[in-house]
C-alpha cells in the first residue's frame, strides 16, 4: 500500500464534517483511499461539504452524509445505524465536532450556553465512542481518533467551557484506550495547532474585552500570519486511522511540534512510558528539591 493510499478499503465515520479542520480530514480521508460517513448538524452546509468530497472519489469509494447533534443519544443512535447499513465494517471513528462555548468570565457567561459547550464537546464525543464500540470490538479493531485544542494542555481564561471539556475528553481517551486496549482497539488525541477557522473568527469578533487583551492580540497575530495548516491535523488523522499507527494508542500528539510520522519507530518507549499523556507536574520534575514528603 503507498503512503498517499494507506486507508485504502477502510471506512470512517467524521463528525463535524461540513466545515474547518472536519472537512480537511474528511477529503484527506477520501484522497487516502477511504470511504467516508460525514456528520454535521447544519444539513447545508453538510451537503454541500459531501458534495465537494465526493469530486475525490474513486473507484467504489463511498461518500455518505447525514446530519447530527452528537450530544443528542437519538440523533447519534440513528446515525450509527446508518452508518452500519452502508458499511458492514466501520474501521475508524474521527471524533472533530466541537464549539468554543460562551467567552468571557465564568460568573458572567450564560450558564446554559456554558453547559451546552460541554454536551458537544465531551458529551458528544463519548455518545459516539458508546455507540460504535461494540461493533468496533465484534471485529476485534478499530480506530478512534478524537480532536482536541490548546484548552487541554493549558489554561483558557475566558473560554473556560472549551477547556474544560477539552481535557476532560483527552483524560477519558486515555482511559478509553486502556479499557479497550485487548480488543485492538486504538484510541488517541490529536493537537492540531493554532487553527484559523470559525472558532478564531468567534474569538475575534466578540473582542478583547470578552476574551481578555492578551489572548485576543494573540489571535489577531494568529489570523495575520495564518496559523497552523489544516493538512496538518488531517495528515495526523490520517496516520491515526491506518495500520501503520497500529499499538499506538492513548497518546495526546500534536500535529505540528510532534515527529508522527516516525512513531511506529518506538512503540516499546511509547508502550512503557507516559509521554504524549496528560499528567502530573511534580517539583522534582523541574530539579526543585523540596517536593518529596519525609
Amino acid at each position: 500500500m503507498s503512503m498517499t493510499r494507506q486507508l485504502e478499503r477502510r471506512t470512517a465515520l467524521i463528525t463535524g464534517a461540513n466545515q474547518g479542520l472536519g472537512l480537511a480530514i474528511a477529503r484527506a480521508y477520501v484522497m487516502a483511499g477511504a470511504s467516508v460517513f460525514m456528520c454535521a448538524r447544519d444539513a447545508a452546509l453538510l451537503e454541500t461539504a459531501r458534495a465537494d468530497v465526493s469530486t475525490l472519489a474513486t473507484g467504489g469509494q463511498m461518500v455518505r452524509a447525514q446530519s447530527a447533534d452528537v450530544s443528542r443519544q437519538d440523533d447519534v443512535e440513528a446515525l450509527a445505524k446508518a452508518v452500519f447499513e452502508t458499511f458492514p465494517q466501520l474501521h475508524i471513528l474521527v471524533n472533530n465536532a466541537g464549539v468554543y462555548g460562551p467567552m468571557g468570565l465564568i460568573e458572567e457567561v450564560d450558564w446554559d450556553a456554558w453547559v451546552r459547550a460541554i454536551e458537544i464537546n465531551l458529551f458528544g464525543s463519548i455518545l459516539m465512542c458508546r455507540a460504535l464500540l461494540r461493533h468496533f470490538k465484534e471485529h476485534r479493531y478499530g480506530k478512534i481518533v478524537q480532536l482536541s485544542g490548546g484548552g487541554a494542555t493549558s489554561p483558557l481564561p475566558r473560554i473556560s467551557a472549551y477547556a474544560a471539556s477539552k481535557a476532560a475528553i483527552i483524560r477519558f481517551a486515555e482511559t478509553l484506550a486502556e479499557e479497550v486496549r485487548a480488543d485492538g482497539i486504538d484510541v488517541n488525541s490529536i493537537a492540531p495547532g493554532p487553527l484559523n477557522t470559525r472558532l478564531l473568527d468567534e474569538v475575534l469578533a466578540v473582542g478583547p474585552a470578552r476574551v481578555g487583551t492578551q489572548f485576543y492580540e494573540r489571535s489577531l497575530k494568529q489570523k495575520e500570519q495564518g496559523g497552523a495548516p489544516l493538512d496538518a491535523g488531517a495528515n495526523l488523522a490520517v496516520f491515526l486511522g491506518s495500520a501503520v499507527s497500529d499499538g499506538i494508542t492513548g497518546k495526546l500528539l500534536s500535529a505540528v511540534w510532534d515527529p508522527w510520522d516516525r512513531l511506529g519507530e518506538h512503540l516499546g518507549d511509547l508502550r512503557r512510558t507516559d509521554v504524549y499523556t496528560l499528567r502530573r507536574i511534580v517539583p522534582g520534575d523541574r530539579g526543585l528539591p523540596w517536593g518529596d514528603k519525609k
